[in-house]
């Protein structure tokens, strides 16, 4: 059965509000989107609303707006921020609302104008949002993100067509990889969560000291928090309303150590990094900090990054991501962490989930480190894994198994 554009746009709304953002009757809702996504946004309160919602808002964003700020602004401007943006997210958030974010932009935006702006502008960004960011780094509301086409990224990843036939397949794209393109995505979509929880268990119950990669010029040993519990697809607020914070997910996820990454590995797909493309990124640990780091694209934005504070020179999460998921096998990139985390095994820079530890969302800041979690401004994944990548799982006492074989689960 073949779906219209219309039928399939419906099916995605419906989607991102009733397995993404799991909104309950009653619930409030802030949907953040761009303006050249309003077609999907109004399909998303509407579909809120049928949900049950009490009330459905959106925050309109503007890359045009963001770029003329970072191109034109004089200079000691930059910590400047729209605080109202914020306090929307935090209000809702302890108003017992959920958060719906279209997550769009031209990952080349912000390529040509000063790093140092931006730096400057997203420390002060993040310190500002912490007090939002704790809720959803312990998911203590039902968050969720989607994207949708935007003028610029559609061109970057289909150079060769038109600007129309770029949006159109850029749009293909997207549906398939959310299975919005099939008659029932819903019923696909709890299949799909209930494969990703067996695996979540599986590795949670084999409480390995370590995963350790190798292949690609990658050598790197990643110890593990201690007690760590892995993620993966849908998650459970206090409160018992489950969501799935990103559509489309393919990953298990768990915190590392703080002070246990030691080696060196090397991206194999370029980084979307607040509108720089980082490409070639090459980073050495020991003893879990950043002891070197290059890139061939962008290493400027990389190395303003990893010294946004002292935990951004950690890690705060390690995904693993079978070669074989649906897109890595369509062979796109998608210049989007969103989707290209879901190509491949990743980590993050910076702070972790607190629920990635037994206990951790309750946990007072200190215990949380000591158990090896680690905390930061910053968030920021980027991808490790590909066909030529092993995983093993290192044991308490030294022993090892293999996890992941040419990038393959063997569990």
């Amino acid at each position: 059965m073949t779906l219209t554009f219309e039928e399939k746009l419906r099916n995605y709304a419906r989607l991102a509000v009733r397995v993404g953002v799991g909104v309950k009757p009653g619930q409030r809702l802030l949907v953040q989107a761009p303006v050249e996504t309003a077609q999907l946004a109004r399909l998303v309160v509407r579909e809120a609303y049928a949900a049950g919602a009490s009330f459905v808002d959106v925050r309109w964003d503007d890359d045009d707006v963001q770029l003329a700020r970072f191109e034109l602004a004089p200079d000691g401007t930059f910590e400047q921020i729209s605080r109202w943006r914020v306090d929307a997210e935090i209000e809702t958030a302890e108003a017992g609302g959920a958060v719906l974010a279209i997550r769009a932009t031209n990952p080349n935006l912000l390529g040509s104008v000063d790093a140092e702006r931006v730096a400057t502008h997203q420390r002060t960004l993040a310190a500002y949002r912490r007090p939002y960011t704790a809720q959803v780094m312990t998911n203590r509301l039902n968050w969720n993100l989607i994207s949708a086409p935007v003028s610029g990224w559609a061109e970057l990843m289909f150079p060769d067509a038109s600007a129309e036939q770029a949006v159109a397949q850029q749009w293909d794209a997207i549906f398939a990889a959310t299975r919005a393109d099939q008659p029932d995505p819903v019923a696909l979509w709890e299949t799909h969560l209930a494969d990703l929880r067996r695996r979540r268990e599986l590795l949670t119950g084999k409480q390995y000291a370590a995963l350790h990669f190798r292949g690609g010029g990658t050598d790197l040993t990643v110890g593990l928090a201690d007690d760590h519990v892995w993620g993966g697809g849908a998650a459970d607020t206090p409160g018992g309303i489950t969501f799935t914070a990103n559509i489309p997910t393919e990953e298990v996820w768990t915190a590392p150590h703080r002070e246990r990454v030691d080696g060196t590995v090397v991206s194999t797909k370029p980084l979307s990094y607040n509108g720089t493309l980082i490409d070639g990124i090459r980073i050495e640990f020991r003893d879990g900090r950043i002891t070197g780091a290059s890139a061939e694209k962008g290493e400027g934005a990389l190395l303003k990054m990893i010294d946004t504070d002292e935990g951004s020179h950690r890690l705060g999460e390690v995904a693993l991501v079978p070669h074989s998921s649906p897109i890595s096998r369509s062979g796109l990139f998608f210049f989007n962490t969103l989707y290209d985390e879901n190509a491949a095994s990743h980590i993050a820079i910076g702070s972790a989930y607190r629920f990635n530890v037994r206990g951790g969302v309750d946990m007072p800041l200190e215990d949380f480190l000591a158990a090896g979690g680690n905390d930061s401004l910053t968030h920021v994944d980027w991808m490790i894994g590909s066909g030529e990548i092993d995983v093993d799982g290192v044991a308490k006492d030294g022993t090892r198994e293999a996890v992941m074989r040419a990038g393959e689960f063997v569990i």
